[in-house]
């Protein structure tokens, strides 16, 4: 598989994001056995990135990749994430990204994970109570220390991605990007190659809707966060079910299915962009050996 650099680190051209192995994303049965052997299967063709937090779970899915990792961490460029638990007695979902809890977070992470490093550490959400120069600042002290190669963020802004990299390189920022959110390309891409920071865009497919796997409401389970997302509700659902029609049209045209369509259309962006779709079973693996075929 192709690598590329971002913000200096090499990754895979395509990761692998872990967060719908715990929960998030409830199509069917899955077990953190199939999420192992998805894993497995991933690194097997290649891909080295792959993606995490400490908030997804929270901290089982660190859990898991730690243990599908155990033994072939030489083959992997771990990212994961920290900002939206609190260790300070709010818990999760609460924004804390002061030093002292970045200090929390990162060994928690470092111990669920079974390594001693984290190649790529994100704050996952900017916490307006800590100014984003504290924060880099003790990132900067987890580089020097070696517990951490690389930083990134996740869902900042122009402002806040400026000041950031003033303080400590920033290697890369996550956000979501597909055929259906353009939003990064008016203000964000711009800026991150004026400063080389690389992209990292999380759902390159949509949530799921532009593998064209999803034909109604009803495949998706109550606990599956999509049932209240506008995207996936009332009219919307079926207006977008429109978009995929044309995905699955282009596809079709070119032998390709309607994934390997929508990332295709992210890698032609620019070769600073390294999408992280997530899958939990083999039974889809078979879309990550298509995908991984791709430049």
């Amino acid at each position: 598989m192709k690598h590329i650099s971002i913000g200096g680190l090499e990754v895979s051209r395509l990761g692998l994001g872990a967060m719908s192995m715990s929960g998030y994303y409830n199509i069917g049965s899955g077990s953190d056995t199939e999420s192992i052997r998805t894993i497995h299967r991933a690194l097997d063709l290649g891909v080295t990135h792959i993606d995490t937090a400490e908030i997804y779970g929270p901290y089982t899915n660190e859990e898991l990749v730690g243990r599908a990792i155990k033994n072939r961490r030489g083959q992997v460029v771990l990212a994961t994430k920290f900002g939206i638990v609190s260790h300070a007695g709010g818990g999760p979902g609460v924004l804390d990204s002061s030093p002292s809890n970045i200090r929390a977070a990162v060994e928690g992470s470092l111990k669920r994970l079974g390594t001693d490093h984290i190649d790529l550490y994100y704050q996952h959400r900017v916490d307006a109570n800590t100014p984003i120069e504290d924060t880099i600042g003790a990132l900067a002290g987890l580089v020097a220390e070696g517990k951490i190669r690389y930083v990134g963020l996740s869902e900042a802004g122009p402002d806040t991605i400026r000041r950031a990299h003033a303080v400590h390189p920033i290697a890369a920022l996550q956000t979501e990007y597909s055929l259906w959110t353009r939003d990064p390309e008016v203000e964000l891409l711009p800026l991150l190659r004026e400063l080389g920071i690389g992209f990292v865009p999380y759902s390159p497919l949509g949530h799921g809707f532009l593998t064209g796997d999803i034909k109604s409401p009803d495949q998706l389970s109550d606990d599956d966060w999509r049932k209240t997302n506008p995207r996936f509700t009332g009219e919307n659902f079926f207006k977008n079910l429109r978009i995929v029609d044309e995905v699955k049209a282009v596809a079709v045209e070119l032998e390709a299915t309607p994934a390997q369509v929508a990332l295709a259309w992210l890698f032609s962006k620019g070769n600073d962009i390294a999408p992280i779709p997530g899958t939990k079973r083999v039974a889809r693996g078979r879309r990550i050996s298509q995908l991984t075929n791709l430049n």
